[in-house]
Formats: C-alpha cells, sequence, structure tokens
C-alpha cells in the first residue's frame, strides 16, 4: 500500500486529489493539507512514502515542503496550474522525483504517485521543456563565467562582426593568439563555430543590439 499526502491550499483541490487517490486499491490517503506547514507536520506525523505537493501554498511553499519530505524519506510529487512556472528547476534541486500540472486526468494522477513511489522521476511534457530551456541557460551562464577577461573581450569582438585580424589589431596581439583565444572559447562554451558564438553572446547579454559595429 502507498501511503500518500496531499497539500494544496484550493479546497476543491484538495477535495478532488484526496477522493481521486483515496479509491485506489493500492493507494492511501494519509493526510491532507491545507498548507505547507500543515503539510510538514502531517509528513513527519504519518510518513508517507510520496507526497502530492502544490508548489505554491501559504505558511511554507512546496519547494520548502519538498525539502522537509525528502529528508524524511518520502518522495515529492509537485503539482501547479502553472506550465511555466518558475520554480520548476528550484522544486527539482529540492529533492522532488516529478511535476506534473493541476489539469492532469484522474487515472493519470494515480499513476504518476505509482511511478514516483517505485522511484523513478516523472515530469509532464511542458515542464520537461521548461527543464531543458532553464537548464541550458545556466549551464550558458556558467560556462560564460568560466570565460577570462580576455576571452570575454574576443567574445564580444566577434559579436560585433571583427575578423580575427581586426581583433588581433583592436587588442594589440598576434592573429595566432587571436585565433588560440577563439578555439578556447568556443570550446569551454561548446559552440560550434562563430556564429553560434555571436548568437550566444546576444542571449547572454554580453553584447546588446546595436553594439555590432557597422559594416
Amino acid at each position: 500500500m502507498i501511503k500518500v499526502l496531499v497539500a494544496d491550499d484550493q479546497p476543491v483541490v484538495l477535495r478532488g486529489f484526496t477522493a481521486v487517490l483515496a479509491a485506489q486499491p493500492d493507494i492511501a490517503v494519509v493526510g491532507a493539507a491545507a498548507d505547507g506547514g500543515e503539510a510538514v507536520r502531517l509528513a513527519r506525523a504519518e510518513r508517507p512514502d510520496v507526497a502530492l505537493l502544490d508548489i505554491r501554498m501559504p505558511v511554507m511553499n512546496g519547494i520548502e515542503v519538498a525539502r522537509a519530505v525528502t529528508g524524511l524519506g518520502a518522495k515529492a510529487l509537485m503539482i501547479t496550474t502553472f506550465d511555466l512556472d518558475e520554480y520548476v528547476y528550484e522544486a527539482l534541486l529540492a529533492g522532488a522525483s516529478g511535476f506534473l500540472l493541476k489539469d492532469i486526468r484522474a487515472d493519470d494522477l494515480a499513476d504518476s504517485v505509482r511511478v514516483v513511489a517505485r522511484g523513478d522521476a516523472l515530469l509532464a511534457p511542458q515542464v520537461t521543456r521548461r527543464l531543458i530551456a532553464e537548464f541550458t541557460a545556466r549551464r550558458r551562464a556558467a560556462a560564460a563565467t568560466s570565460l577570462t577577461p580576455r576571452e570575454s573581450e574576443v567574445l564580444q569582438l566577434i559579436a560585433r562582426g571583427l575578423s580575427n585580424s581586426e581583433i588581433a589589431a583592436e587588442l594589440v596581439v598576434t592573429e595566432h593568439t587571436v585565433k588560440t583565444h577563439v578555439a578556447r572559447l568556443l570550446a569551454k562554451l561548446g559552440l560550434r563555430d562563430r556564429t553560434q558564438a555571436v548568437i550566444h553572446a546576444y542571449e547572454t547579454g554580453l553584447v546588446r543590439a546595436g553594439d555590432r559595429d557597422p559594416g
């Protein structure tokens, strides 16, 4: 039997999810909480296998509750109305095993609980897209911070449309040195060529529209 705790500050949603899960022969709802603080208290008392948590709740939000319940050995399954919720990445970092939208069908909700209870991860397709985009942006930002000041300067000049020889003249270095900087920054950022470097520079705000030298 899978012991489940449900936490949501919307009474209709809380009752609906509780009823759906309680009707399953292999699931027992051991607690229903209307806020994050109550959810943590119930988790400590009932030790659920899975905690179904609204991402936005009073007292403690879903991320804080996820950290607490996973520390107690429960799996956290987050649920929200927002497919682009800004807390998706943080919730997964907090230990959540899954992320679903509130418009999920009843049968899919019960199946999701079973999947998470088995120890597998589960993400709604919309959330997967959001997570990939967020991860990519963070990876790029982290990579950008690994550039040396000179490499960052070279990247800015590439984005402004300068050739290697023009960059060499601008920085008063040899063209060979510029080629070395370009090769290193492309490798660090995981970029294929100068075109991708230009796109990266604009996407990360290293240069802005209007910074590019006129042709």
